[in-house]
């Protein structure tokens, strides 16, 4: 099997950035550590590839990006999108999928580093954080998380998904998230949280949990479900609709991320839709001021907007809406 520069790298106890900056002149990287790195190239016969020469000579025209689970429509629209700001920059791109483990993470950027990208998007696992490497790199999670470059203004967003659900006369919601682990989840609940009155009712649901009974909790008088993601939306109004229930009739239901789905089911659901576009070119920006030799730009955050459809509508007049089945 040919070497690769984490294997030199594990035998010699040192990071695969300290072989990368080795190899490329960048980095600090003492002389004796540079010694030992030729030395054990040469005793294990390790050759560059075009990539790994490209790191030495100059720049690849390569920006690798690791996305945390591409089976979730969300990503390859992140993935998308980075690809046409990359192309725009005169840039290819690599992927790689963590498939939510933070260790295939690591590896995964290891990989781009040897590859010779010229810099790096995360899109990290949830409760990750990203390891300094001899690369650019641009994070694309919350701004809650250290070291993030650019996101959504996921508080934002779900402000104006309860503000939107207050205006139609709702006042006893459901907030549903999936992990309490993920910033941008978090931030979106906090966001949520802070846009209700004093005379709302409101009950946080977790699925990390367990799905709950959503017929139930309509039928002791929650009016409308605003989930974290489309794809949570859809479990909530899927079983409420199973349950005989309308949408929105008896109950609205709101969503995040404008998956490709969102306007295709019925009825369409309303949701909070990132700017895709300018998240991509700003994360791609991100990094091509850094090779330029610019220093670390701020984090930028971008707005989110609002797409109302068919799954909201006014709150049911207390004649109107489903008795409580429950004592």
């Amino acid at each position: 099997m040919k070497p690769k520069l984490k294997d030199i790298a594990r035998e010699l106890g040192v990071s695969t950035a300290t072989v990368s900056n080795a190899l490329s002149g960048n980095g600090r990287v003492s002389e004796k550590t540079r010694q030992m790195i030729r030395e054990k190239i040469q005793e294990i016969g390790y050759l560059p590839s075009g990539a790994g020469r490209a790191l030495r000579t100059g720049r690849s025209g390569v920006l690798g990006l690791v996305l945390p689970d591409i089976s979730n429509p969300l990503f390859p629209a992140f993935a998308q999108a980075i690809e046409a700001a990359a192309a725009e920059s005169g840039h290819g791109i690599l992927i790689a999928d963590s498939h939510g483990d933070a260790a295939a993470q690591s590896e995964a950027v290891d990989r781009m580093i040897e590859r010779g990208a010229d810099g790096i998007v995360v899109v990290p696992c949830r409760g990750t954080r990203v390891s300094d490497t001899s690369l650019p790199v641009a994070i694309i999670d919350a701004v809650s998380s250290p070291g993030n470059s650019v996101c959504a203004d996921h508080c934002a967003g779900g402000r104006v998904a309860v503000e939107h659900l207050l205006a139609l006369g709702h006042r006893n919601l459901i907030l549903l998230g999936q992990s309490r682990r993920s910033s941008v989840q978090s931030d979106r609940i906090s966001g949520m949280q802070a846009a209700l009155t004093t005379t709302a009712q409101v009950r946080v649901i977790w699925l990390e949990d367990g799905t709950p009974d959503f017929a139930s909790l309509v039928r002791q008088g929650a009016t409308a479900v605003v989930a974290t993601s489309d794809l949570h939306a859809l479990t909530a109004l899927t079983q409420l609709q199973g349950a005989g229930l309308s949408v929105p009739g008896d109950v609205s239901v709101v969503g995040f991320d404008d998956l490709s789905f969102s306007a295709r089911i019925t009825p369409g659901l309303t949701t909070i839709a990132q700017n895709m576009p300018a998240i991509a070119a700003t994360a791609v920006a991100y990094l091509i001021s850094q090779l330029r030799g610019a220093p670390r730009p701020p984090a930028q955050v971008i707005p989110m907007s609002l797409l109302v459809r068919a799954s909201t509508g006014p709150a049911p007049k207390p004649q109107e809406a489903t008795p409580n089945m429950e004592k």
